[in-house]
């Protein structure tokens, strides 16, 4: 890394970990590097300084057209130029050298690696060529003499025009690197960091077959896992996310093995992941290793954005390049910033959310760089894929939706670092859209964003985080959606009270247990085939059910770790069990379904205590497998003690003994039964969740869902207050925690203060009331020791 002045950043990182990191078995190709003097010997001799001046002078980079006509024109005499005599020799010499070492003569890719003399640091990522399976002497030094020309791309020219950098003060060293062979097998990038919240420990890994470039430039729709840090570091296997791309493409050498072509993917491939759970392990822990040791060369945490590599013909995994993150790891976490969609509408496309934005305006569909002059300061930018020259573009644009494309392509990259909400990936954005219409584009609803029809309302709510007090009472929160954890962690919080499992049963099972458990009664075709295509990439349904629930529940428990982490068993009633595919078949009708088969009584029933099963295998996966013992498990709806009973022993006889490696199993509190019952509940469990919307209901004998009795419906009414008093008071003369988990401390603060004096151990609120809520207790709790 001292030699950046001399090499650039990417191949001074390169020399750095096959130096220095090598030894603690990160494999990184061989290589060498053409340096700035190289560069510098080959203008010199072809008399180019003032070629490039001229050609330059006076240039207007807001004029699109003079720019692309005098930046063709200097690459034309770089590329007409001769590289002198003892350069050549040099270069050929090094290359020979790489191949003797190797034992055979080499294809190599060939990178450009820029510097500023002035500023050796500065940053000149995605602006040059590469040249991928380069072989032979002459085809490496045209490859070389074509990297220098791709100084002079257009936005590499308007780049350093804004950024003030004289064009004869920037150099390009050249990095020849042994090619992985990838295109027999996969590639991709990986970030030490989460890419669209700065979450820092999670890894994120995006992988297609084939050649690199293909998740590099945003060709296809690759592959994604998160990997835990702190429990990968500890032995376990926290592989918390698998999302299965389309990966349609793939690069693969071309014809007589020169150069390359973009390639057709097999079904085959398409339907499964181009890595095993091995293989992605073995890459997040080179990542933390490469992390590990720029963070000490840095003297500050310093996550890196990383290329991997795996040969096709030896299995071995490569580090092809590693730098530094620019976007999250310089964002300002001090502020919370929350876009908020007032109202929704009909949706027009859905696709990966880069960011957590929204953007709004009138749609433009950019074919190419030619459709540009239609383009205006505003417009939502709609492109089958974008490239670096698209920057300019970019920078108008309120937002961006492409047709391919995952979270690392250059789109979703340059959207980060311009804080504007992109859409990747969305599949047929260019055809389904029409030019001229009003959009909405949030990325603001989690994974999966949205294009909305019209202009729709929003507000956006910034919260300092920096004075938020600390208090006795616990304040916890309610989550479900796995995809928002990362980012409502960073609200200051004491775990999650309550973790509905029925949310990540619905947006990422989709499928009854029991249909996957005996697909013989599903009887409609149409219903099978939809179960098979949802299971694809999965050896069979259990294998998907019990991993698509366990990285849900593992990314909340990770987002918050080691902070408390309590799951809800499902707590679907029979008519929502049954909008699940195949769940027909498996569900009764009843007349009322609040007060019918839910909750415990399922559990330890025969016709669903199999299906609970796979539950148990997902909720012993995340603490056993991923390591995530910050889990606590949660019974809803027990009517006895006897169901109680009921529901521990097949939880024992799945493997989930109470008080097992630290296991805790609390319920629900949210039937008359369970106040009036609560010494003998507390002798069961090791804790209490009141449950205050069910509990009104079910105190009151109100439908909470009928608007004519409405009126009736209090969760301060006394009998409801009296109820939640008891059961505090029982839970501390019986040594057991009590909090609650309710909608109740969330919409009214005064609820909140009760539950205050009371003594209640913790108060579980929807994200956006902790910090209102965490105020008013901090204030009560200070009048309450006066």
């Amino acid at each position: 890394m001292d030699d950046v002045a001399q090499v650039g950043g990417k191949n001074a990182s390169l020399g750095e970990m096959i130096q220095h990191l090598g030894q603690h078995g990160v494999p990184v190709p061989s290589g060498f590097a053409i340096t700035a003097d190289g560069y510098w010997r080959f203008v010199n001799a072809n008399g180019l300084r003032q070629v490039i001046s001229d050609l330059l002078s006076g240039l207007d980079v807001q004029d699109v057209h003079d720019l692309a006509i005098r930046g063709e024109k200097v690459r034309e005499k770089i590329l007409h130029a001769t590289i002198p005599d003892d350069l050549r020799e040099a270069i050929a010499e090094a290359y020979r050298a790489l191949g003797d070492r190797d034992g055979h003569a080499l294809d190599v890719a060939v990178r450009s690696s820029a510097t500023a003399e002035d500023l050796p640091t500065a940053s000149f990522a995605g602006q040059q060529e590469s040249y991928l399976n380069i072989r032979g002497e002459e085809e490496l030094l045209d490859a070389v003499r074509r990297c220098f020309a791709s100084l002079f791309t257009n936005r590499a020219i308007a780049y350093r025009v804004e950024q003030k950098f004289d064009h004869l003060k920037v150099a390009l060293s050249v990095g020849v690197q042994r090619m992985i062979r990838s295109d027999l097998a996969s590639a991709g990038v990986m970030f030490t960091i989460d890419t669209e919240t700065g979450f820092e420990q999670a890894i994120l890994v995006n992988g297609s077959y084939g050649l690199g470039e293909s998740v590099v430039q945003g060709k296809v729709n690759p592959d994604q896992f998160m990997v835990f840090k702190p429990t990968l570091k500890d032995g376990f296997h926290p592989i918390v996310s698998r999302v299965l791309g389309k990966k349609e493409t793939k690069i693969l050498y071309g014809k007589n093995d020169h150069d390359t072509r973009t390639m057709p993917t097999s079904m085959k491939d398409r339907t499964r992941f181009c890595l095993t759970d091995a293989e992605v392990e073995t890459l997040a822990t080179y990542a933390i290793t490469i992390e590990s040791y720029y963070s000490v060369r840095a003297g500050h945490l310093q996550p890196m954005d990383i290329e991997w590599a795996k040969d096709g013909e030896t299995g071995k995994l490569w580090i092809v390049q590693a730098r530094p993150e620019t976007v999250q790891s310089q964002r300002d976490h001090a502020v919370l910033e929350e876009y908020i969609l007032e109202k929704t509408g009909e949706v027009l496309i859905h696709g990966l959310a880069v960011g957590s934005r929204i953007g709004q305006g009138h749609v433009r569909i950019m074919r190419s760089l030619k459709d540009m002059d239609a383009f205006q300061d505003g417009d939502v930018l709609v492109a089958h894929m974008t490239d670096p020259d698209w920057v300019p573009i970019m920078k108008r644009a309120s937002a961006i939706v492409t047709d391919s494309g995952g979270r690392t392509c250059h789109a979703a990259i340059v959207a980060r670092e311009l804080g504007t909400p992109a859409l990747v990936g969305t599949g047929n954005a260019t055809t389904v859209l029409k030019a001229g219409t009003q959009v909405t584009v949030s990325c603001a609803e989690g994974d999966e964003g949205k294009v909305y029809e019209g202009l729709l309302p929003f507000q956006v709510k910034r919260t300092p985080l920096d004075h938020v007090p600390k208090t006795r009472t616990r304040i916890q929160m309610n989550l479900a959606d796995p995809s928002a954890a990362f980012e409502q962690s960073m609200i200051p919080n004491e775990g999650v009270g309550l973790m509905r499992l029925e949310f990540v049963f619905t947006n990422h099972v989709g499928i009854h247990p029991m249909a996957v458990l005996h697909p013989e009664l599903v009887k409609e075709p149409a219903v099978r085939a939809k179960i098979q295509a949802r299971i694809a990439g999965y050896p069979d349904g259990k294998t998907f059910i019990v991993n698509r629930l366990a990285e849900g529940i593992g990314q909340i428990a990770a987002a918050f770790y080691p902070k408390e982490v309590i799951v809800r068993a499902s707590d679907f009633k029979t008519n929502e069990y049954a909008n699940l595919l195949g769940g027909k078949a498996f569900e009764p009708a009843e007349a009322n379904p609040m007060i019918g088969w839910r909750g415990a009584s399922r559990y330890y029933d025969p016709g669903y205590k199999e299906a609970f099963l796979l539950e148990c295998a997902a909720f012993r996966k995340v603490r056993e497998e991923m390591g995530l013992k910050n889990l606590v498990l949660m019974v809803p709806f027990c009517r006895t003690p006897e169901e109680g009973e009921a529901v521990l022993k097949v939880m024992a006889e799945a493997g989930l003994k109470q008080g097992k490696d630290g296991l805790q199993v609390y319920v629900m509190v949210e039937i008359p039964s369970n106040v009036i019952l609560a010494e003998q509940f507390a002798d069961l469990f090791d804790g209490f969740s009141i449950g205050s919307n069910d509990l009104t209901q079910l105190t009151l004998g109100v439908d909470r869902d009928s608007a004519i009795v409405s009126r009736v419906y209090d969760e301060q009414n006394e009998a409801v207050l009296a109820s939640i008093r008891h059961v505090i008071s029982v839970a501390k003369h019986k040594g057991v925690k009590v909090g609650i988990c309710g909608q109740a401390p969330s919409d009214n603060v005064h609820f909140a203060e009760f539950l205050v004096r009371e003594g209640i151990d913790s108060m579980s609120l929807n994200p956006d009331t902790v910090i209102k809520t965490t105020m008013a207790v901090a204030k009560l709790e200070k009048q309450l020791k006066k």
